[in-house]
């Protein structure tokens, strides 16, 4: 067999569809988990994508995610909300925490959501990246359970929290960085498993606290590094405190506590837009990143600078004429748990 399949954006979507219907998630929701789900595989970011259905599916059976989620604003001030997700599929909670948002952002400039009893999110970056769509700045973050070690702690303390900003650029596709406060996520760690490639020594460590370029050392220990050691970890509790102790929600560590597979039902999330006309005219500010973006290209002789996002679109261009891989592995995976992607 070889090491991936190759399937057609659309047929991908259509797939996590049909399984979130047969579990019983309503059209409005299903369509929107399927197309953000699909989305991170397209993109190139296969550990937040199709391999995350069978968990979500398993969630719902359980009983630990709310297939027909009843949102609600709990707390508002004009530009403000508190929101509960009633535990539903994390990606539909969140495009719609996000584009409540945005639609606060359009009438006062700014517009905040905290989300709380919201399930795994999957990626970071189709939020801000959604965002950007709508002529917004878009910041995003949640909190996770402990995957990280931090202040030179032997088991891990915080989670790697990530935090995705989402820049529009008129036209054309938007600068997204999604990034997580750990120096790799998880997914990412368990990608180079699966590729057979070794990790650089500064991932994480082995079980006994040796650095690994061992993948399968790192996934078994649990001990991931935190990215600038101190300012990896600093960044991670202030966003812990921007997250579940703003939402007056569970902290990371409460949240193992009752769910270690990684779904994390009842973290919390926050959403931020910032309406680009309520601080300068679109077309100004897309020209002053143009010229930042030429000025760093022209810096210096042979010098290559990949602005944040822009692989993924790449990425996404590519797969959307020669289809989407996922890898044999997921593929799998994914019939043990009754999707059949040939």
């Amino acid at each position: 067999m070889p090491d991936e399949i190759r399937i057609k954006h659309e047929k991908l979507v259509a797939l996590i569809t049909q399984t979130l219907a047969s579990v019983g998630v309503p059209a409005p929701i299903r369509d929107v988990e399927a197309q953000v789900m699909a989305e991170a595989d397209l993109f190139g970011v296969p550990s937040h994508g199709i391999r995350m259905l069978p968990i979500l599916v398993r969630g719902i059976r359980d009983g630990k995610v709310n297939p027909n989620p009843q949102i609600k604003i709990v707390r508002e001030r004009p530009a403000t909300f508190l929101l509960d997700g009633d535990n539903g599929p994390g990606r539909y909670v969140s495009v719609q925490a996000m584009r409540r948002a945005v639609e606060r952002a359009k009438q006062f400039g700014v517009g905040a959501c905290v989300a709380t009893r919201v399930t795994h999110w999957g990626r970071a970056h189709a939020y801000a990246y959604r965002a950007a769509q709508a002529g917004c700045i878009g910041i995003c973050t949640t909190n996770a359970i402990p995957n990280m070690l931090a202040y030179g702690s032997s088991q891990p303390l915080l989670g790697n929290n990530p935090l995705a900003i989402g820049v529009p650029r008129g036209e054309r596709d938007p600068i997204v960085l999604d990034m997580a406060m750990s120096q790799a996520a998880v997914g990412k760690v368990g990608t180079y498993l699966r590729a057979g490639r070794s990790a650089p020594t500064n991932w994480g460590l082995d079980a006994n606290g040796n650095p690994t370029d061992d993948p399968a050392a790192i996934l078994a220990s649990g001990k991931l590094l935190p990215f600038g050691d101190h300012k990896g970890a600093g960044l991670a509790l202030m966003l812990e405190l921007l997250t579940g102790a703003l939402a007056g929600g569970l902290l990371s560590f409460e949240v193992f506590q009752h769910e270690k597979t990684g779904l994390d039902p009842d973290s919390s999330k926050l959403f931020i837009a910032l309406d680009v006309q309520a601080f300068v005219e679109q077309e100004r500010f897309t020209q002053r990143i143009d010229d930042l973006l030429a000025w760093l290209r022209d810096a210096e002789p042979g010098l290559t600078i990949v602005y944040p996002g822009e692989r993924g679109w790449q990425t996404r261009d590519q797969n959307l004429r020669d289809g989407v891989p996922i890898h044999r592995e997921i593929v799998e995976q994914l019939r043990a748990g009754g999707v059949m992607l040939t």
